[in-house]
């Protein structure tokens, strides 16, 4: 992860927990519906790791987000 996209992760993991919030789920029940460990969704969620479009495509599918909605960094 580049340090000048920081502030982009960090907003993406921000928004990707206020979603799984708002659907009562928590970082594991995510994890398992997504097929990752609940570790690596702590560091999407903290910005503590790079995460491919695979990844956010299926976390938008559990949320029922649109990609649009994790990708607005105008805020």
């Amino acid at each position: 992860m580049k340090k000048e996209h920081s502030g982009k992760y960090r907003t993406l993991g921000l928004k990707i927990a206020y979603y799984r919030k708002l659907r009562g789920l928590s970082q594991n029940e995510l994890a398992e519906k997504v097929n990752i460990s609940r570790t690596h969704m702590s560091r999407i969620e903290t910005s503590e790791c790079a995460v491919s479009l695979d990844v956010i495509f299926d976390i938008c599918d559990v949320l029922d987000v649109t990609p649009d909605k994790l990708f607005d960094f105008s805020l």
